[in-house]
This record gives C-alpha cells, structure tokens and sequence, in this order.
C-alpha cells in the first residue's frame, strides 16, 4: 500500500523534473515564443548576406532554413515565425551564450577552444586561410609581408592566427581590423592594408564582386585548413540532435547538390556575379559522413 501512494508522487516528482529542465531548452524555448532566430550576418557572401532589397540570404540561411522546416514537422508548428538578427565575427558567441539567437547561419569556424563556449551542427563547408592583395603589390606569400601592414576582419580566427605567425616569424607587420569583411576588403582596395588575410571562399567572393576583379591575387599558401558550422547553444542535447539530424538528411540528399551550385556555381544576387567554386575533396568527405569535429586533420 504504501508504495502504491507514493508512485504518483514520484512520478509527479520526475515530470515536474523534466519539465523544468525541458523549459531550458532551445525547442522549449521555441515553442514557448512561437519563433526561431536565426543570428545572421550582413557581409558574408555567399553564406549569408543582406542582398539589394534588404533581404537576408545565402548558402548558411538556406541550410538554417532547412532546419526550420525539420522543427516544424518535430514540434507540430507548422506557424513557427523565423526571426533575423544581424551578429557580427565578434558578438556571434556572445548572442549564443545569452539567449538571443538560437542559430548562427554564417561563415563561423568550428574549431576546440569555441566549442568550450559554444556546440557547432554537422559542418557545411571546409576552408583554407590565405592572403589577397593586389597584383600590382608583388606580394605572394606571407613572407612577404615583413613590415607591412595587414587587415584581417575583427573576432575571426584568421586575425587570431595571423598575429601568432607575426610572432612567431618574427614578420614586424602592423596588424588592422575591419568590423566586418567587406570594411576589411575596402582597407586592402584603397591601400590602408597591403593583404587581406581571410577564408579562400570568402576572399574569391569578395574578388568576384570588386570593381575591378583583375587587380588581386589571392595566395596560394594556405596558412590553415578550418570547418565552418553552424552555431548553437552548448549543452542543450535534445536541441542539437534535431539540427544535426535535419542536415544529415539534406546533406545525403540530391537536394544538397543543388543548394551548393545555386551559391558557389551559379550567379548569385545581388549583381549575379558566379564565384565558380566547384565543391572541395574535403567537403564532399564530410557531406558523406557528417561529422562536428574541430580538428582540421579530420578534412585534410
């Protein structure tokens, strides 16, 4: 007798539990608010960008989208309202941390000291870190860059890494920031900066949509080799395995194939400018097997 009382308190106990666990989650918190907000960034083409009509856009938003269609059919919301929110390289993390965003659809490196802050969905993209300058600069590689002046775009790991390798060659190059990629560009194109240290899609994309794309080079050194993903909160398990099971369901679809070449391989807008980037080794590997490892072994 006297288990049979306490067994509806105990279940009580355990619901209520759960319950207020679940109130902390990322898919509570989108069923309570009836939205989901994506953090998105303004520059980032072809990842995600605002277009002429002030639209947000790209190959990230695209894949952020897909999500929201997964969460739609697994929390029964077929109303769920998608909100934008512009982040930038150095506020990303923090707006995750906080609670203002619930993914983070740009170009944001996964690597093992951001995933002590934050957790990163399958990866959707491998780069390699490189230089552009002007043809005209006669510079090729980093070790050409002894006493001059860099820009790389505030809060990115190429700012990061570049200034480590300043140090450690012992380069003596001044070292600028853009607050976003295109500021960044526009210091190398009117000569505030001799090389633009950034992504290799990123600094094609840029090349694609100069003035005058015949002026820059990009190098061929690749100072490192780096997964992009996107963003979501650390901790929150149930949350992460509906995003990584709604990119691995686009990711081994013909669907993916097509979202790819609508960004890299065909004109895109707002000046229908194709970057003509056909998929990478490393990206095809990882859109066969997902993974959301940091290391940059695992892509080479």
């Amino acid at each position: 007798m006297t288990c049979l009382r306490l067994f509806p308190i105990l279940c009580l106990c355990v619901a209520t539990t759960a319950a207020a666990q679940d109130a902390t989650g990322t898919l509570a918190k989108i069923k309570r608010s009836g939205q989901i907000v994506l953090g998105v960034r303004d520059g980032s083409v072809p990842f995600s960008y605002l277009d002429d009509k002030q639209q947000y856009q790209g190959y990230s938003v695209d894949l952020c989208l897909k999500i929201v269609e997964h969460l739609k059919a697994q929390l029964a919301m077929p109303g769920l309202k998608v909100a934008y929110n512009p982040v930038t390289s150095a506020n990303r993390i923090p707006l995750m941390a906080n609670g203002t965003i619930d993914l983070e659809c740009g170009s944001t490196t996964n690597n093992a000291e951001r995933q002590q802050q934050v957790a990163f969905a399958p990866t959707m993209f491998v780069i390699s870190s490189r230089l552009l300058t002007k043809k005209s600069s006669g510079i090729r590689s980093l070790a050409d860059m002894k006493g001059k002046t860099l820009v790389a775009t505030a809060g990115t790991t190429s700012l990061k890494q570049l200034t480590v390798l300043n140090g450690q060659r012992g380069l003596g190059m001044k070292i600028v920031t853009g607050r976003d990629h295109p500021e960044s560009f526009l210091m190398l194109e009117t000569g505030r900066a001799v090389a633009e240290a950034n992504d290799d899609i990123l600094l094609a994309a840029q090349v694609a949509s100069a003035k005058a794309p015949g002026d820059y080079v990009m190098g061929s050194e690749a100072l490192s080799v780096e997964p992009y993903g996107i963003m979501l909160r650390k901790g929150d398990a149930p949350f992460k395995q509906a995003v990584d099971t709604a990119l691995a369901k686009v990711y081994q679809s013909p669907e993916m194939a097509r979202i790819y070449d609508k960004w890299f391989m065909q004109p895109i807008p707002p000046r229908g400018v194709n970057l003509k980037f056909p998929m990478p080794a490393a990206l095809k590997a990882v859109l066969a097997k997902p993974t959301d490892s940091p290391d940059p072994a695992a892509y080479k």
